[in-house]
């Protein structure tokens, strides 16, 4: 892998990154795609009516998702603010101005208790701050119809369902049903897919609108794809005279997120996954024979095409645990960002999806190299990932 690879981050004095943990908000999501950049670049060069270019970007989210309509906004977290609040207010200007000081009564928000996860923020902050009221309900680990059922009431204008890792993957209402039940209470249904490749899916088995990220797989600039029932779209983008004003998206990042939407429409999917199954057969072949190891290649939760490569940990045998090495691996030149959200359980994942050209190489060779060395990192401090990212925020600018 050539110096050159690095020479934006040198020349901005940046930490040198290879990215093995995924589409994460925290190391710039994924890296934009040429025609993405391009589209972006001479989008700044110009002046165009914004509503012109939604309406364009609009066709473009109709023939990607299959929905009537769709709307690109400042990110997917936005996508669900602005999804709710059109949810109450519909084409009410009045009511749009007015939020979230005077949300009208019908103002619940039905999600399932094991969907409540954080994504960098609290899924509820995103809901309250539009003046809606999360109406949680069943267990984080156990729901039933009957509890979604007698939730739909007068009060509740939507209902929010989550895909992602991040949430409880067992005991949950399972989608269809559960756009089903309210549909049939004629409650409209939410469905934050942001890390989503099912772009069509959730619509099809009843969801009114479907949120996505743009600058996940879709490699766009940052931003959120709505995608849903035409006339609930048209409320969700009302919202830019109100709390969406905050929530804007710029001309580059449509246009960029356009033609990222155009270049995912032409992909080779299987090519890709075909060269990201290499990099995991190199990498587990590479880290077969090493004591206290145990490296297999396992799906993604939610039923994305993509694979990830686990790294179980045998502590005693290996002489430091999951989390010692996932921290010693970032502390590297360049630093091995790996997956390490679920340490505590013993292992960390290797990502394939976003390397570059030369990279895997590079993680084979120092992944085998730091797992080898465990008695060295054995009174090392671990680090713990659930505080990382707020202790960050604490650290900057100090």
């Amino acid at each position: 892998m050539s110096e050159e690879m690095w020479s934006w981050h040198d020349q901005n004095g940046f930490t040198r990154i290879i990215n093995v943990s995924g589409t994460m908000t925290g190391l710039g999501a994924s890296v934009t795609g040429e025609n993405s950049r391009r589209a972006t670049a001479q989008a700044m060069g110009q002046f165009v009516k914004m509503h012109e270019l939604q309406s364009k970007a609009s066709g473009v989210i109709a023939r990607l998702t299959g929905a009537e309509a769709g709307m690109v906004t400042a990110s997917a977290s936005a996508g669900i603010s602005l999804a709710i609040a059109g949810a109450m207010t519909g084409m009410n200007a009045a009511m749009a101005e007015d939020l979230p000081r005077a949300a009208p009564q019908k103002r619940k928000v039905v999600v399932q208790a094991g969907h409540l996860c954080t994504y960098g923020a609290p899924i509820e902050t995103a809901v309250n701050m539009t003046g809606a009221e999360v109406r949680s309900i069943g267990q984080s680990t156990h729901c039933c119809d009957h509890q979604l059922e007698a939730a739909l009431d007068e009060d509740v204008a939507a209902a929010l369902y989550v895909v992602s890792h991040h949430v409880v993957h067992y005991g949950q209402i399972p989608f269809a049903r559960f756009a089903e039940i309210a549909r049939a209470k004629g409650v409209p249904v939410i469905v934050d897919a942001a890390s989503e490749y099912d772009l069509t899916g959730f619509l099809e088995k009843g969801a009114d609108i479907a949120i996505y990220s743009g600058h996940k797989f879709m490699a766009g600039p940052t931003s959120g794809i709505v995608a849903g029932n035409r006339e609930l779209i048209r409320a969700t983008y009302l919202q830019n005279i109100g709390i969406g004003r905050g929530m804007k998206i710029g001309k580059e990042s449509i246009a960029g997120v356009i033609a990222a939407m155009e270049d995912w429409m032409s992909r080779d999917g299987e090519a890709i996954r075909k060269q990201e199954r290499a990099a995991l057969d190199m990498w587990q072949t590479t880290f077969a024979d090493i004591e206290g190891i145990i490296a297999r290649i396992v799906p993604d939760p939610t039923g994305n095409p993509l694979d990830r490569l686990q790294i179980d940990v045998d502590a005693k045998t290996a002489g430091a645990n999951a989390a010692q090495f996932a921290s010693a691996l970032g502390e590297l030149e360049p630093a091995i960002i790996v997956r390490d959200h679920e340490v505590e359980l013993g292992y960390f994942q290797l990502d394939p999806c976003n390397l570059l050209a030369g990279q895997a190489e590079i993680v084979a060779e120092a992944v085998s190299r730091v797992v080898r060395s465990g008695k060295e990192l054995a009174n090392q401090t671990e680090a713990d990932p659930r505080n990382a990212s707020v202790n960050s925020y604490l650290a900057w600018g100090a």
